[in-house]
């Protein structure tokens, strides 16, 4: 079988970039999984296995001198995670015809779409909890920090204009009749006080986890690009809106799963009942329901302006199309919150107090 240009293209730069590396490569295979960052899983004969990246465009190199002092800080808290690997020069990343690709150490597990039990989101909720607690006492600035991601009144004003300005795109009849149907949803989102600020993961959603590949332990969070300081209650409804939702971010069929909440916030409660950070469970329902209502949002914008990192076009005939869906899986999903929020913020009383006796 031939290798596509485009195959070739990334062999070849993952090859040169690996250069800057003392290995003896055996293998290199790229990792489908990841919308953003090109990924390579690279076999050497002595070494054992890394990961190569090849960082989004929109990334500087700010990011990696980020991740290192992180990533050394979680290490020294006993965490697991991936650190970066320096060059033979000592540097944290190599470029290769203007791109910045970094090597990582490789940890064998296994990444889930969906969880397949409560006992795995209990794991994920006490992952969670841990990288919080321990990121409380890391106290550095850091480098290159994007704006504020939830930020729902500007997501939706940018959405408004975009609408304004593009009558004519092909999608514009369909994106306005959710965005009409969306802005009615936001108007029922309850006011709640996001509470506690910490720097957090950003972007904790479930393919960013590697489980054990014996049992349901959660061993660490990748794709570390993302850290930032925000409420808890916004990286917790981020990790909700993901985890809770059985059929991912762009599938038919929608739906937020009550039993998959409980045992997550069970999980982050084992850990942050003994920190005195349970009240960063408070108005995490709420907060779920505006991560879903703001996501649509963005998608929405994203489908007219076809301008998302990455789509899939083995099942979208462009960027649009499956922006498009992504607003509406979103959108559905928290339809589905909104219609069980009162017992969902019931459920989260009930599992506060249940963590604060223990």
């Amino acid at each position: 079988m031939s290798t596509t240009h485009d195959e070739a293209d990334w062999r070849r730069d993952a090859m040169a970039a690996l250069q800057a590396y003392d290995v003896d490569v055996v293998r290199v295979t790229r990792v489908a999984q990841g919308l953003i960052n090109l990924t390579v899983k690279v076999e050497t004969r002595s070494q054992g296995a890394l990961i190569l990246q090849r960082l989004h465009s929109s990334f500087s190199d700010a990011v990696n001198r980020n991740l290192a002092r992180i990533t050394e800080h979680l290490e020294r808290r006993g965490l697991l995670t991936p650190k970066l690997i320096r060059t033979t020069t000592g540097d944290f990343s190599i470029a290769v015809d203007d791109r910045i690709w970094r090597a990582l150490t490789f940890i064998d597990g296994r990444a889930l779409d969906a969880f397949q039990s409560p006992a795995q989101a209990r794991e994920a909720g006490r992952l969670l909890a841990r990288l919080h607690t321990s990121l409380s006492d890391f106290k550095e600035d850091l480098l290159g920090v994007r704006p504020p991601v939830h930020d729902l009144a500007r997501h939706l004003n940018h959405l408004r204009e975009v609408r304004s300005d593009n009558h004519s795109h092909r999608l514009s009849v369909a994106v306005g009749r959710m965005a009409d149907e969306l802005e009615l949803l936001i108007a029922a989102i309850p006011p709640f006080d996001p509470g506690r600020t910490g720097l957090v993961h950003g972007d904790a959603k479930i393919s960013n986890i590697l489980f054990a590949r014996e049992n349901d332990a959660a061993l660490c969070f990748v794709d570390l690009d993302t850290f930032a300081t925000m409420p808890l209650a916004y990286e917790l409804g981020d990790a909700m809106r993901s985890w809770c939702n059985p059929a991912g971010e762009d599938f038919p069929d929608p739906s937020f799963n009550l039993e998959t909440f409980a045992a997550a916030l069970r999980g982050y409660g084992d850990v942050a009942g003994r920190v005195g950070m349970l009240d960063a469970l408070e108005n995490v329902a709420p907060a779920t329901l505006q991560i879903y209502l703001e996501l649509s949002t963005r998608f929405l914008a994203d489908a007219v302006e076809e301008s998302y990192f990455g789509w899939d076009p083995k099942r979208f005939s462009s960027r649009g199309e499956h922006n498009l869906a992504r607003a509406g899986n979103q959108m559905q999903a928290g339809k589905d919150l909104l219609a069980h929020l009162a017992g969902a913020q019931s459920l989260v009383g009930r599992i506060i107090a249940g963590a604060s006796a223990d």
